[in-house]
């Protein structure tokens, strides 16, 4: 249900969330985000559709597919927990550590064999809480 204390049309919306009117057209059509029409027919977005771009942005960046995106938004928004889409969302996390935990193992192994210095300069590129995942999933990982 939009949110009726602030609406915003396709471009305002997009411009806000740094992405084209055609993505949002694209996700309205996908189902991922929620409009209401107005009697000219324009599409009109509560807040709450910033924050849903912004989280399918994230899903995005990590190669979510759709569906995978769908369902993490449903069981986002949803008031009641479903235990298969929660265990099948836990079960692509997992997966998702261990393929990044196994790169992770092949880039390091090509760090360790640079010299002391490329090392270092490598290493001061990264944040605290970059090194600290890292280090996190290489532990995971063997």
């Amino acid at each position: 249900m939009i949110d009726l204390g602030v609406l915003l049309k396709i471009g305002e919306l997009a411009e806000v969330c740094h992405v084209s009117k055609r993505t949002v057209d694209y996700y309205t059509k996908m189902g991922l985000l929620q409009c209401e029409r107005s009697e000219t027919n324009y599409r009109f977005y509560g807040e709450d559709a910033i924050d849903d771009i912004k989280f399918i942005e994230q899903c995005k960046e990590m190669q979510m597919t759709l569906s995978q995106i769908q369902q993490r938004l449903t069981v986002k928004k949803s008031s009641q927990v479903d235990s298969e889409m929660i265990h099948s969302q836990v079960k692509q996390v997992i997966d998702k550590m261990e393929y990044l935990g196994a790169e992770l193992k092949d880039i390091h192994e090509s760090v360790e064999k640079l010299d002391e210095e490329t090392q270092t300069k490598i290493k001061k590129n990264l944040s605290p809480q970059t090194v600290a995942l890292i280090q996190s999933l290489l532990l995971y990982s063997t």
